[in-house]
């Protein structure tokens, strides 16, 4: 069974945080109890639901230019809860990538994925519906068949192809620095970096594997041509026992989740149900307030208040920003949607902060994990 860092906190681990660099004071990484210990996470999956079915929840966003494409990849199911970890697609799930367009407060293009159950050389079948319109947003919906295939396998159909199966994570960050930014935004404290030595730091997901699935849409799509003005976000649903759907996460800006909500283990915060400009407001609000407190007790910003809402409203409604066609950078100069190989976490950790956070980590330290043609991925 996961213990929840909420729980691991109340239970005094200070001894097994103390092995892996942290203290009881910063222990706002949330950890799994596996074969190896108390193994710190990024995620949602530090609950026991999510232990569960990690199928269900969301890692990663990534949306980048390809060979005159536009590729999205959903990355869910982190082996990091070590033995829990249910391999493969719920059979019974969706997987959905929503695309605004020129800053609508609602999709009007869907891509759906779904898939069977594990068949008895371990692989699934797997379908990809397309919604355009008011469909798009519109779970009775079914929309247009575009392409069926096997996991493991590439498939290609109308300007489309598609590859989900399980890969070698090509995430990277040292979960002791996330520790250190958890505490101050949390306490509304600077963040200490007194005890940080960047040229120490390890990726915490090395080695780790996660269930990927990669879309390339053609340039030629009506309405992905190059120049277009993109958000996307992604989000898992479930079947309901009354025959409808019931979303059970979301994701967009990378770290989101990991910085300002990791008390939410149940999962009830609005966020995780709703779609992005349905609480954008309120979700906006918060994550200034935490911003503007640690940047006023650390003394970046002669205006923490200002500052908070700036960084703020640059990242939400939480939807990834990318101009098709364009080159993708999640950095310090811009977002235009994300590569797997963008620093990411290094980005939004300094943003909170108000200043240079650095990770100790680069590109390199994951360029196995990554290749330059379809899949873009690497399988396991």
């Amino acid at each position: 069974m996961t213990m929840t860092r909420r729980a691991a906190v109340k239970a005094g681990l200070g001894t097994a945080l103390s092995a892996l660099g942290l203290s009881a004071s910063r222990a706002d990484v949330p950890s799994h109890q596996g074969k190896e210990g108390n193994v710190p996470m990024s995620h949602h999956l530090d609950t026991p639901l999510a232990a569960q079915n990690g199928q269900l929840y969301i890692d990663d966003l990534y949306v980048f230019s390809g060979a005159d494409s536009t590729v999205f990849i959903m990355d869910v199911n982190s082996d990091i809860t070590g033995v829990h970890v249910k391999p493969g697609f719920h059979h019974e799930a969706r997987y959905e990538f929503k695309v605004h367009f020129d800053g609508a407060s609602f999709e009007t293009l869907t891509y759906r994925v779904s898939f069977d159950e594990v068949d008895s050389e371990g692989r699934q079948a797997m379908r990809m519906h397309a919604l355009s319109g008011g469909e798009a947003s519109d779970d009775a919906a079914v929309g247009k068949l575009v392409l069926e295939g096997r996991t493991g396998e590439a498939a290609s159909a109308g300007g489309a192809r598609l590859w989900a199966g399980h890969i070698v994570d090509p995430f990277y960050i040292d979960l002791s620095l996330l520790g250190k930014v958890n505490g101050a935004v949390k306490n509304g404290t600077a963040v200490d970096l007194s005890g940080w030595n960047p040229a120490d730091a390890k990726n915490s997901f090395a080695g780790k594997m996660v269930e990927s699935i990669v879309l390339e849409v053609s340039h030629q799509h009506p309405q992905l041509k190059p120049g277009a003005r993109i958000g996307v976000w992604c989000a898992t649903k479930l079947a309901t026992d009354a025959g409808g759907w019931r979303q059970i996460n979301r994701g967009g800006h990378p770290m989101i989740w990991p910085i300002f909500r990791p008390d939410d283990t149940h999962f009830t915060n609005p966020a995780d149900s709703d779609s992005p400009f349905k609480d954008f407001e309120a979700e906006r609000r918060h994550m200034a307030e935490h911003i503007a407190a640690v940047v006023a007790a650390s003394g970046t910003s002669g205006d923490p208040q200002g500052y908070g809402e700036t960084v703020a409203r640059e990242l939400f409604p939480d939807l990834l920003p990318y101009v098709v066609g364009m080159p993708a950078t999640y950095g310090f100069a811009a977002r235009n949607g994300r590569t797997l190989a963008d620093n990411a976490p290094e980005v939004m950790l300094s943003l909170v902060a108000g200043t240079a956070v650095p990770s100790g980590l680069k590109p390199s330290v994951a360029a196995k994990q990554r290749v330059d043609k379809f899949p873009y991925i690497v399988p396991a």
